[in-house]
């Protein structure tokens, strides 16, 4: 299985980063792609990445929720990061409207410069929308040339929005929001089309079923696996290979 979605760099496992590693690997997660999300990520999660080669691959981006006055400049210095070192892609990346609004026109902006380096550089984009489906939707039609690809993460909204977000081409990033008894995925879920469904943790946030509220981790993706397993009907292991298989398309990797 692929966590395509970890922040295992971040301090919460300053004291047990290896032994979640370890965890991961003995759960048959073999894989863990790392987002980016300000310049301060940068140091610690190539450090994590160096740390562990084989099991770790790092993206480049700029998350919404840290997009302030001062863009033009962290945007240039993210974007030299690309010369610097081989990313599986752009992100995390998007529009966040929950917590504050102040900096709305930055964070479009942002969003549409960092979809212009995927196309320039031929790199997917893992996209964070927070109370911002419509506009970030809207902005992707514009941008979208047939040569943008990537994931929404964290889905956690309706059909009818997966269908939309599918129809751009782009995947689900299926996550612990998958397991919560009143997040209604257990209607959403029988339907998705299982070609644009990838597995991911968003650790150390939002941790599954029977976990929630607690520190997340990548061997917690099992527990989502299983989930989706129970509400399609289907084995563990269908769809482990079929969102293994994605993930590898999708990045890459």
């Amino acid at each position: 299985m692929i966590d395509t979605h970890a922040h295992i760099y971040a301090s919460e496992f300053d004291e047990d980063r290896e032994q979640v590693i370890e965890r991961a690997l003995a759960q048959g997660i073999d894989t863990i792609l790392l987002p980016n999300i300000d310049l301060e990520s940068i140091e610690p999660m190539l450090a994590t990445e160096a740390q562990f080669p084989d099991v770790c691959r790092s993206m480049m981006g700029l998350h919404p929720c840290y997009v302030d006055g001062n863009i033009e400049e962290t945007l240039k210095t993210i974007r030299a990061w690309f010369d610097k070192h081989n990313f599986i892609a752009v992100g995390e990346i998007g529009i966040d409207l929950y917590w504050d609004k102040t900096f709305k026109a930055e964070q479009e902006m942002a969003f549409v410069t960092q979809l212009q380096w995927a196309k320039e550089l031929d790199l997917p984009v893992v996209i964070h929308t927070r109370d911002s489906i419509e506009e970030t939707l809207e902005l992707l039609k514009q941008e979208q040339d047939g040569s943008l690809r990537g994931v929404f993460h964290c889905f956690g909204s309706s059909l009818e929005e997966a269908q939309a977000i599918n129809a751009l081409g782009f995947h689900l990033g299926l996550g612990g929001v998958s397991t919560f008894k009143n997040s209604g995925m257990d209607k959403v879920i029988p339907h998705l089309d299982m070609n644009y469904v990838i597995l991911e943790t968003d650790c150390p946030y939002l941790a599954p079923t029977p976990n929630r509220g607690k520190r997340n981790e990548p061997a917690y993706t099992e527990l989502v696996a299983k989930r989706i397993a129970e509400l399609r009907g289907i084995s563990l292991e269908e769809v482990e290979n079929i969102t293994s298989t994605n993930a590898k398309v999708l990045f890459n990797i």
